[in-house]
């Protein structure tokens, strides 16, 4: 029994000293989204992709533009079907509607090839940007001796920090590890 209280007491100890060692350690917090919007590369980045998207968008909507032509002169077409001609008519509006069913195939084939390029592409760009940033990050985080830093931005609707009190901001040194001039302090949320 008297064992077993020792135990008890070395643990209790133990997770004590632990408990203490990690209250110790310093917490920082960024705004990816401030420093990635100040990053030359991320701008010259969401250049290349917005050109690549209104590329890839003229040429769908040349695609859908053609459709609608050849869509409406199948309707006119239609309007002159009659008994006399019902034969050629109803052949050459068959070899329409033929044509119209593979015109949509290739205007979703062609909208899902543009999104899959769009996703390349940007995972092209971003990848090495993301790996800077993260480098970065590492790099003051060591330097200032912070054992976690949270992202405060809220990127796609999610935030990982909900709230903080206190904590250092190192959105600042971040982007002066990056290379980019220092702005006004990044306001709280």
């Amino acid at each position: 029994m008297r064992k077993l209280i020792n135990v008890f007491f070395v643990a209790a100890g133990l997770v004590f000293t632990a408990s203490v060692a990690n209250a110790q350690q310093k917490i920082g917090h960024l705004d990816s989204e401030v420093v990635f919007a100040s990053m030359p590369e991320a701008k010259t980045a969401t250049a290349t992709l917005e050109t690549l998207q209104k590329q890839k968008q003229a040429e769908i909507e040349k695609m859908r533009t053609e459709y609608t032509t050849k869509y409406e002169a199948a309707v006119a077409k239609n309007k002159t079907l009659s008994e006399a001609n019902k034969e050629t008519v109803g052949k050459e509006l068959q070899q329409m509607g033929v044509e119209l069913q593979d015109m949509e195939k290739r205007i979703n084939d062609a909208t899902q090839k543009a999104q899959q390029d769009i996703a390349t592409k940007q995972g092209e760009l971003l990848a090495p940007l993301n790996t800077k940033f993260q480098n970065a990050v590492k790099a003051v985080a060591k330097d200032k001796g912070i054992a976690y830093v949270f992202d405060s931005s809220a990127q796609q609707g999610a935030n990982n920090m909900l709230a903080w009190e206190g904590g250092e901001d190192v959105t600042d040194l971040v982007k002066a590890k990056l290379g980019i001039a220092a702005s006004a302090p990044a306001a709280k949320k």
